[in-house]
């Protein structure tokens, strides 16, 4: 979800890609917010980079892939 998020991709693509509701991926954002004690999608995707949870590498944008 991290990746995803990284990749900018709203909520509702999220739960395309991942098979979940809408208001599911929304629980599981917030849920990364407050692990990470930050209060945005862009201070999360940041701090995971920082934590090491993601590789500094460019997502590929297009549409996004569940892998």
């Amino acid at each position: 979800m991290l990746r995803l998020l990284a990749g900018g991709f709203a909520n509702r693509e999220i739960a395309e890609a991942l098979h979940l509701a809408p208001g599911t991926v929304k629980n599981h954002v917030s849920s990364i917010l407050l692990k990470l004690g930050v209060r945005d999608r862009t201070r999360a995707v940041l701090r995971a980079l920082d934590l090491g949870l993601l590789s500094s590498a460019r997502p590929t944008g297009g549409r996004p892939t569940a892998g």
